[in-house]
């Protein structure tokens, strides 16, 4: 799907969210990605296959030490 040089990196691959926004829904909370992943404002993921990643935040410090 990319057409980019050098090549975006794969969906399937550990850095995926590199890749290039191809589309940019900020008033819906998404982008699509070249490599097809689309990703949301929450931080979730949809993957081409159909995969989904749950939002992945990082806790806020107060959070982690209460």
């Amino acid at each position: 799907m990319c057409n980019h040089e050098p090549r975006c990196p794969g969906a399937e691959s550990a850095d995926h969210q590199a890749a290039r926004v191809i589309a940019y829904h900020p008033e819906q909370g998404w982008s699509l990605l070249c490599n097809g992943v689309l990703i949301f404002d929450d931080t979730g993921e949809l993957l081409p296959d159909g995969q989904v990643v749950a939002p992945h935040r990082a806790l806020p410090a107060l959070a982690v030490a209460a």
